[in-house]
């Protein structure tokens, strides 16, 4: 499985537009086979940063999101939205259980 944890800082003139565009990328990614997860969030700490978080079958699942319309559409917007440089995070899991709380 493959997971991506991503923050995008938002210029706040933006933050209407930029959570606009990922809840429309969010929607179109749920569609996409071996997308297991693919989540938006607005931080609780601050309202500024947008954060995603992706889990995906495999490489072919991630790749395929990667080169979807929706995505390089999302791409292209962000350079307008951005506050300062994203961080993205890649992992590559080998298992994952569930925790009881």
């Amino acid at each position: 499985m493959i997971v991506i944890h991503a923050e995008f800082p938002i210029e706040p003139a933006h933050h209407e537009a930029a959570t606009e565009a990922a809840e429309t990328l969010v929607e179109a990614t749920t569609e996409e086979p071996g997308a297991i997860e693919y989540s938006a969030a607005i931080d609780l700490q601050d309202e500024h940063v947008l954060r995603f978080v992706e889990r995906y079958e495999d490489e072919a699942a991630f790749e395929a999101h990667a080169s979807s319309d929706h995505f390089s559409a999302f791409e292209e917007r962000l350079p307008d939205l951005l506050a300062g440089e994203p961080t993205v995070r890649r992992f590559d899991v080998e298992s994952a259980a569930e925790l009881e709380l």
